[in-house]
C-alpha cells in the first residue's frame, strides 16, 4: 500500500470514474446475470402527443424497480401519477413480476405511494435537514392493474 496514493475530488473526473464504471461493471456482470435487466416505462400524453407524465423503471426476474415517477404540475392530482403505476405494474406483471419496489424521499411521495399500496421495507433516517429515504414495495400479482 506505501507505493499508491489517494486523491480526492471535489468534481468527478470522468476519465477516472469510467475506469471505476467499467471495473465495477465487469465484477457485477460476472456476479449475476445483469444482461438480463430489462428497460421500461410508461407515458401519459395530451390528445396531440405531448408528454405530461410518466414511470420510467427497470425488471429483473421477479422485481420491477420505478426509478422515476413525475407529472407535470398542471396535471397532479387528476389521476394520472396513479395510472402510471398501474400501468407500470401492469407491464411488470405481464413480464412475470412478482412485486414493485422504488425509493422516494419525505419531501417527494412517499404517503402517494402508500396509498396504492406500497408498503416501508427500509427508512434510511441520516440525510440533512429532516430528509428520510424511503425504500418502499409492493407485491404484484395477475390483477395489479386493477387494485
Amino acid at each position: 500500500m506505501s507505493a499508491i496514493t489517494i486523491t480526492g475530488h471535489d468534481e468527478l473526473p470522468p476519465a477516472d470514474a469510467a475506469i471505476v464504471d467499467a471495473g465495477l461493471g465487469g465484477f457485477n456482470d460476472a456476479a449475476a446475470p445483469l444482461h438480463e435487466v430489462r428497460p421500461m416505462s410508461c407515458f401519459a400524453r395530451t390528445p396531440d402527443g405531448a408528454v405530461i407524465g410518466g414511470a420510467v423503471g427497470r425488471t429483473w426476474g421477479p422485481a420491477a424497480e420505478i426509478q422515476q415517477l413525475w407529472v407535470a404540475g398542471a396535471h397532479r392530482h387528476r389521476g394520472v401519477g396513479t395510472a402510471l403505476v398501474r400501468a407500470f405494474e401492469a407491464r411488470a406483471v405481464e413480464r412475470g413480476c412478482r412485486s414493485c419496489h422504488l425509493e422516494t424521499l419525505s419531501f417527494q411521495a412517499p404517503r402517494f405511494y402508500a396509498a396504492l399500496g406500497y408498503r416501508v421495507a427500509f427508512e434510511l433516517r441520516v440525510l440533512p435537514y429532516g430528509v428520510v429515504r424511503y425504500t418502499m414495495l409492493r407485491e404484484l400479482g395477475p390483477d395489479a392493474a386493477g387494485r
